[in-house]
């Protein structure tokens, strides 16, 4: 036996309509329609996620010229490109 509890849900109107079109296709109640797509929801399996992996790129290159952080200007231009 299940014990059913009346509530109030705000829907998207498209997400009601949706609903309710599919309900009366299908002959059955706006609650069953609902109902069965939380079930759905609910009772899938959780995705898995691939573990993160950073993989690290390295290059010969020359060491870049000296730079003073307390000179603002000269700092922005090295890091947009501009120098």
């Amino acid at each position: 036996m299940y014990l059913c509890m009346r509530t109030t849900v705000d829907l998207e109107d498209h997400l009601l309509r949706l609903a309710r079109r599919k309900a009366a296709e299908e002959g059955r109640t706006l609650t069953a329609v609902i109902e069965e797509a939380l079930r759905v929801l609910l009772h899938r399996p959780p995705r898995t996620r691939r573990p993160f992996h950073l993989q690290w790129v390295t290059r010969r290159g020359t060491k870049a010229p000296a730079l003073d952080i307390a000179d603002r200007d000269a700092l922005y231009e090295r890091l947009s490109g501009r120098r």
